[in-house]
């Protein structure tokens, strides 16, 4: 006997959800920018999954730029987040300007790699919270599947932020991850204005792993106090190519 579509629609989402167990089916975070979204799966940064963003370079001027894109993509859910910091130096008003205010900020200071990893799957485990981030240097493999079941067992994004105390300790950054993405963003020169003062701050932005995505870089103005990142206007319709063979995007 034939079976309806209707019916095999039906059956499908019953075998998705008996495959799925407890996890909670994942949705997707846009990030309004086409050129970005086209080459995420699902047209947007998975929710309920674990994600790494490092700064490009051991400065600090690219560390804050990469606290401050997890910062925007924060700013666009709802709820409370947990920050777990390593250090004294987090920026709350660079924060709040980036679309994350402090009313909706838990900071969590750990001193060691292993009590931030432990307060961050805790954080992810919750289920209460809209996002949990981690600042942490290492991330052996298990751990983050450790972390990445958490954030897929309560739907909460997970993301840790890469930070080095030593130049040599940045090469564990290419050691494979379960993250679902991993970013790469540096400071770049602030957009140009036609009378002096300062512009818009930009980034770099490197996809450098997506899984079942795409890899490129984008030029981008960086997050307002919305949380979205910009297309630089005078790049809009400008593509080119990246140095290492990738495709650059200008977004």
């Amino acid at each position: 006997m034939p079976v309806a579509p209707a019916q095999m629609d039906g059956l499908r989402e019953k075998i998705r959800r008996i495959e799925a167990g407890s996890r909670v089916l994942r949705e997707v975070l846009p990030f309004g920018v086409p050129e970005i979204d086209n080459r995420l799966p699902g047209g947007g940064l998975a929710l309920g999954a674990l994600h790494e963003v490092a700064g490009g370079g051991n400065g600090a001027l690219d560390g804050a730029a990469a606290a401050l894109f997890a910062a925007g993509i924060l700013a666009r859910t709802q709820g409370p987040v947990l920050w777990c910091v390593s250090r004294r130096d987090l920026f709350a008003p660079a924060l709040a300007q980036a679309g994350l205010h402090a009313d909706r900020v838990i900071y969590a200071e750990a001193g060691t790699d292993r009590a931030i990893l432990a307060c961050f799957e805790e954080g992810l485990r919750h289920g209460g919270l809209a996002g949990v981030v981690g600042e942490i240097g290492r991330l052996p493999m298990t751990p983050s599947r450790r972390l990445h079941l958490a954030a897929e067992t309560s739907g909460t994004i997970g993301i840790a932020i890469r930070r080095w105390r030593r130049p040599a300790e940045a090469a564990d950054f290419g050691q494979p991850t379960a993250s679902t993405t991993r970013w790469r963003v540096s400071a770049l020169p602030a957009s140009p204005l036609p009378v002096p003062g300062v512009g818009r701050p930009r980034w770099l932005v490197e996809l450098i792993r997506a899984k079942a995505g795409e890899c490129a870089d984008f030029e981008v103005e960086c997050s307002d106090e919305t949380g979205r990142i910009a297309i630089p206007a005078e790049l809009v319709h400008r593509p080119a190519a990246a140095d290492d063979g990738r495709e650059r995007a200008v977004a």
